[in-house]
């Protein structure tokens, strides 16, 4: 009968062996899940909407450049992100004899050299509210930085937050803003998406930027994917065809979407019952999924 010495004997070697196997051998634990992101109703969104309507209706019916009813829409955003604790500042300038503003809001933390851009228009045109155009994409954004800070999100990137004036003449704003930036700022900026209509009732299909010349086909991609998984048709526009393009013709990476051009766009009738809350509530959940892709993914470049 074979002796049962030499087994304990290599047993305990073995058991020694391996307590002193250096801890930096042991496998290093997986990574933390990216934190999934959250969701909103239209019924989070939508008092948005209500609250832009009644400031068109107190300031001569819209909410144009230089006038008191875009002074006091950026004010409601502004009280909004100030509560949240987003740190925010009005850009201000000038166009046509007016003060014109952006409204920038920075989320803290996130590495600063990696920026995540997200924007809005907020002004409508003379002739009416502009609440589909673009009061409707201004509350998904702002729905979307709120849910930012509702999460406590600690972000990879760093989150900045905008809402650009005299967009209606022009794209002013948001050109004044980019033309105004350092080339280290600029260069800072990984990644712009746009939203504009994004409450269009006569939704047939969402209308994606496609930026294919400065590396924003990630995000267009990204968009795309949400949107088809959940049934809804898309198309690709081109990113100068978009309110994007003051970001695309400075090289910043850009995409972004619409619901489509509403029957009501420039006019008196683009008011609150221009816009379905269910197409609302769509577009700012997939404002936000994307948001949250690209703001806790680690920075390559």
């Amino acid at each position: 009968m074979r002796s049962a010495r030499p087994l304990f004997l290599t047993a305990l070697g073995a058991a020694l062996l391996l307590s002193h196997v250096p801890a930096a051998a042991a496998a290093a634990p997986a990574p933390a899940p990216a934190p999934a992101a959250p969701t909103v109703t239209a019924g989070e969104v939508m008092p948005h909407l209500q609250a832009l309507q009644r400031i068109a209706d107190r300031n001569g019916g819209n909410r144009a450049h230089g006038t008191r009813g875009y002074a006091e829409s950026v004010a409601y955003v502004k009280r909004a992100l100030d509560r949240a604790g987003f740190r925010t500042q009005l850009r201000h300038f000038a166009r046509d004899g007016k003060d014109g503003v952006n409204l920038i809001a920075d989320w803290p933390g996130g590495d600063p050299n990696h920026v995540l851009l997200v924007g809005a228009h907020l002004d409508s045109v003379p002739m009416g509210p502009g609440i589909n155009d673009n009061g409707s994409g201004s509350a998904a954004v702002l729905a979307t930085a709120l849910r930012v800070a509702d999460s406590g999100l600690r972000p990879a990137r760093h989150l900045r937050f905008a809402w650009w004036g005299a967009e209606e003449l022009g794209m002013v704003g948001s050109a004044d803003y980019v033309a105004k930036l350092s080339a280290a700022d600029r260069k800072a900026v990984d990644l712009y998406l746009n939203l504009d209509q994004a409450g269009s009732r006569n939704l047939q299909q969402y209308l994606l930027v496609k930026d294919g010349k400065n590396g924003g086909t990630e995000a267009f991609r990204a968009f795309d994917d949400w949107f088809r998984a959940r049934g809804f048709a898309t198309f690709d526009i081109p990113l100068d065809s978009s309110d994007s393009q003051p970001f695309g013709d400075a090289g910043i990476p850009s995409s972004g979407f619409s619901s489509g051009v509403s029957n009501c766009l420039h006019t008196a009738c683009d008011d609150l019952a221009n816009v379905d809350p269910a197409t609302e509530a769509t577009s700012t959940n997939a404002l936000i999924d994307v948001v949250w892709q690209f703001a806790t993914a680690t920075p390559n470049r």
